[in-house]
């Protein structure tokens, strides 16, 4: 697992097509921008983590 620390308005590329943005970061919240092709699913873990089990 890569950990690396971004600021608000920096992004991450996963790949040439994938982009990761921190939007916005008030008192340990977190929000991210995710940019990524329709045909890739973006899931939250708790959602992903229900699918696994059902």
């Amino acid at each position: 697992m890569l950990v690396i620390g971004r600021k608000p308005g920096e992004y991450i590329m996963i790949g040439d097509n994938i982009k990761v943005k921190v939007v916005k970061s008030e008192q340990g919240d977190l929000r991210l921008a995710i940019e990524a092709p329709k045909e890739i699913p973006i899931v939250r873990g708790e959602i992903y983590e229900q699918q696994k089990k059902a």
